[in-house]
């Protein structure tokens, strides 16, 4: 057998090999949301863990957000994320609350819409509408359309995301909302290691 014929052996699959598809999963949005501690270390140090388990995961700009409903507390950094999840929505509230958790949230005794180390909102899975009682759990998040810090941020990575339960376009929805004190930070969140 000559050199030529080898290479060109060893460039033809085998016969019996077969591709296993990989699953590609379901597209995710998640909402991220710090005001105590070193916030943006902690959206850091989260999104690091969220890279763990979502694939292409895009991530938006830091946004500085003036609090909502508790106004007597630090302002808030947000962001959005997104990426492909293969597993079920009630798996992805369980690691995203154990990331809380690792972070300092404590979801017992904390204000609601107080201050926290680390608040992690799963907006969208996939064009799924969920509403359970346990685990606590509705997609899409009830109160993202009426939050200019979930709406921004998520427009930024998915700009054609629609309501999977009306179909309305979130642009068209934050069209309509008024001004919530939400800024573009200058200081870069994350840069994806490419490899």
């Amino acid at each position: 057998m000559t050199a030529d014929a080898a290479e060109n052996m060893l460039r033809q699959p085998l016969p019996s090999a077969k591709r296993v598809p990989v699953p590609e999963g379901e597209l995710v949005a998640l909402s991220l949301g710090s005001n105590q501690g070193d916030s943006v270390s902690i959206l850091r140090g989260a999104l690091q863990r969220l890279s763990a388990f979502l694939s292409g995961m895009r991530v938006s700009s830091l946004y500085r957000t003036a609090p909502q409903d508790v106004t007597d507390q630090p302002d808030f950094y947000n962001a959005a994320v997104s990426g492909r999840f293969c597993r079920t929505p009630d798996a992805l509230l369980r690691l995203v609350n154990g990331i809380e958790a690792d972070f300092g949230r404590d979801r017992l005794h904390g204000v609601p819409k107080g201050p926290r180390t680390l608040d992690i909102d799963i907006l969208l899975f996939g064009n799924r509408t969920v509403s359970c009682k346990a685990p606590d759990l509705e997609i899409p998040h009830p109160a993202m359309k009426k939050r200019q810090f979930v709406l921004v941020p998520l427009l930024e990575i998915l700009p054609d995301a629609a309501d999977p339960v009306t179909g309305m376009f979130f642009r068209d929805v934050l069209a309509g909302l008024p001004d919530q004190g939400v800024r573009k930070s200058e200081e870069e969140l994350w840069k994806p290691i490419r490899l």
